[in-house]
């Protein structure tokens, strides 16, 4: 049988269980439709287009096509980019979604062919296969699960044979990110599952290539729904209140609703679209940090860490305070506190102590640094103070070359350090002292502190507040009348950098609202300020926790990995607040706070519908 005869009873059934023609047979009427266009016959080769889109309610149709499909990757060789181009589009176009798994089988393989036979086709082989990662809406899961498991292993099976493609594929899978409506819950839908496709790409080997680009694609668009949300939904912008104050606030809002969690929507009372933008966000950081759970269990925390950092470092540290993106850092640290733990400190350090750097990064860089070594309960003691030590010796020798007066803004770089030491001895005062060498260290703090620079000035006044006080208690040195904090105008004193960013309110590490992100930020990982023991701390005071853990005392060698974390058995109220001055009591606090409009207080609308 002629070729033109096996086109004109158009493949009506499965060559394999039709005696009428043989494969082979098969094969070269296609081939020779092929051909034929170049000669300008076209009337074969249209006939074979057409048979590529079949109803799909026609069985014998649905046979013919993957029969077609079988019988093109057999002749990969015979098509050309210039004559065949409707041929190529329309198999480019073709969606995995809308086929049955033989015909998807036979789709994914004729891909593989043309991508391995000719690279003029591999860019839009992987397009094709990276375009399915998105399915159709209203789509089963089995479906799901069907063509996410036939896409992957094509793209292995590709990169396996083509040691270019994953270079290849890393400029496409950026391109492809969806981009996020706020208004269409479809393209929230849509991200999700484009996230769940890269992060099971960079858990496999093409992670090797790829794993950098993707950290980097995924951290940019957890920082666009970062940003999206603001911290001006989260906190009112109150300048009378302490960086504690919220943190207080916080625990008295709990109180309200006693066992309940914050809903997703709690970040969001005047927007409409909050608690989509909120869940959205909450479900991708989720998503990232059983990622980062699985880098570790299978050994790859630390490759993994160096990528994230970089993220870290161009999508979140050269941005104006993202409220949740950063915990992936700090919970990364905490799988790995020896190593990860050690390394995310000491980067953030360099980058501060960095003449390099921009004035505005390095202030972050120690507002980051200061707020991981006060909540980072996984590190010891000894390792908090070889870090203040270093920090303290920095600003000594600044104070030691210049001849200025209080000059906030000519001198931000050296205030915001000088803000990071006062903060974190806030939360670690106590440890510290109770290890004589470990207070030798910070010994320069007060010549620091009494230069004409007049740190205590400019800082927080909360912070300043909190650390005179457990300064005197704790004998840290002793307070002369430059350290009398009484007589200052908080109301000076916070606005002392004038028009610039306002270090006063820029710990990063102190809260984090979203549901199901907040559970890997468990008390035995992070230090809440309701837990912090000072150095006032006296034995009447209310215990909410008689069986936290008991420490031994820490050895005399500053190693790392020998240090025991030196804590107090016994653990503050929960509502113990930082900035309260002695005189004031807990409850009339408290009044206040519960006085003040919020934006933090829990929703009641109800969940995403996406998410359902």
């Amino acid at each position: 049988m002629g070729a033109q005869e096996v086109l004109s009873v158009p493949f009506c059934s499965n060559p394999v269980d039709n005696t009428e023609y043989s494969d082979i047979q098969l094969v070269h009427a296609v081939r020779k439709a092929l051909a034929s266009v170049q000669n300008g016959d076209t009337d074969h080769y249209t006939q074979l287009i057409g048979m590529m889109y079949p109803k799909y309610s026609d069985f014998d149709a649905v046979v013919q096509l993957e029969t077609l499909l079988k019988v093109l990757s057999g002749s990969v060789a015979c098509i050309d980019v210039v004559h065949h181009r409707d041929l190529l589009s329309t198999i480019f176009t073709m969606s995995l979604w809308n086929h049955r798994p033989n015909v998807m089988d036979a789709l994914v393989n004729l891909i593989i062919s043309l991508a391995v036979t000719s690279g003029k086709y591999l860019d839009l082989c992987l397009n094709m296969l990276v375009s399915n990662f998105i399915p159709p809406p209203s789509v089963t899961d089995e479906k799901k699960q069907e063509v996410r498991l036939r896409v992957h292993e094509a793209l292995h099976k590709i990169s396996y044979l083509i040691p270019l493609a994953p270079s290849k594929l890393a400029p496409i899978l950026a391109q492809r990110m969806p981009k996020i409506h706020i208004k269409d819950q479809d393209s929230l839908i849509v991200t999700l599952t484009y996230v769940d496709n890269l992060l099971k790409l960079e858990s496999s080997p093409i992670g090797k290539f790829v794993g950098s680009m993707i950290f980097m694609v995924v951290m940019e668009r957890l920082r666009d729904l970062d940003l999206e949300i603001g911290s001006d939904d989260i906190f009112q912008d109150d300048s009378n209140r302490g960086m504690f104050d919220m943190e207080l606030e916080e625990a008295v809002e709990s109180t309200m609703i006693e066992g309940d969690e914050f809903p997703l929507g709690a970040l969001y009372q005047n927007t409409s679209h909050g608690n989509v933008v909120s869940d959205l966000l909450d479900e991708l950081m989720d998503r990232s940090f059983k990622h980062l759970k699985f880098c570790q269990n299978s050994g790859r925390l630390d490759e993994v860490f160096e990528i994230l950092f970089e993220s870290f470092e161009n999508y979140i540290l050269n941005t104006c305070k993202t409220n949740f993106l950063q915990f992936l850092m700090f919970y990364a640290c905490s799988l790995d506190p020896e190593n990860c733990g050690v390394k995310f400190a000491s980067k953030l350090l360099e980058i501060y102590l960095s003449s390099n750097k921009t004035q505005l990064n390095r202030m972050r860089a120690v507002s980051y640094l200061a707020s991981y070594l006060s909540r980072g309960k996984f590190l010891p003691p000894s390792f908090v103070a070889s870090m203040l030590k270093r920090l303290v010796d920095e600003c000594a020798e600044y104070c030691r070359t210049c001849k200025d007066g209080m000059k906030p803004k000519a001198h931000q770089v050296f205030y915001s350090g000088c803000q990071a030491i006062l903060y974190v001895l806030c939360f670690r005062m106590r440890s510290i002292l109770d290890i004589p060498r470990f207070q030798s260290l910070l010994t320069p703090l007060e010549s620091i502190l009494c230069h004409k620079l007049n740190p205590l000035m400019v800082c927080l006044p909360s912070v300043v507040s909190e650390f005179l006080k457990q300064a005197k208690t704790g004998g840290l040195f002793v307070v002369s009348e430059a350290f009398n904090f009484d007589d200052l105008q908080k109301s000076e004193l916070s606005r002392a950098f004038g028009g610039f960013e306002r270090l006063d309110t820029f710990f990063p590490l102190s809260l984090c609202l979203l549901k199901k992100s907040s559970s890997y930020l468990s008390p035995g990982t992070s230090n809440f300020w309701s837990k912090v023991k000072t150095t006032y701390y006296e034995d009447d005071e209310v215990i909410v926790n008689e069986d936290a853990e008991t420490e031994e005392d820490c050895e005399d060698n500053v190693e790392l990995d020998k240090e025991e974390d030196c804590e107090d058995n016994v653990e503050l109220d929960k509502e113990e607040e930082m900035s309260i001055p002695p005189k004031y009591s807990f409850m009339r606090e408290t009044e206040r706070l519960l006085k003040m409009p919020s934006r933090i207080r829990p929703s009641t609308s109800p969940p995403a519908s996406f998410l359902i």
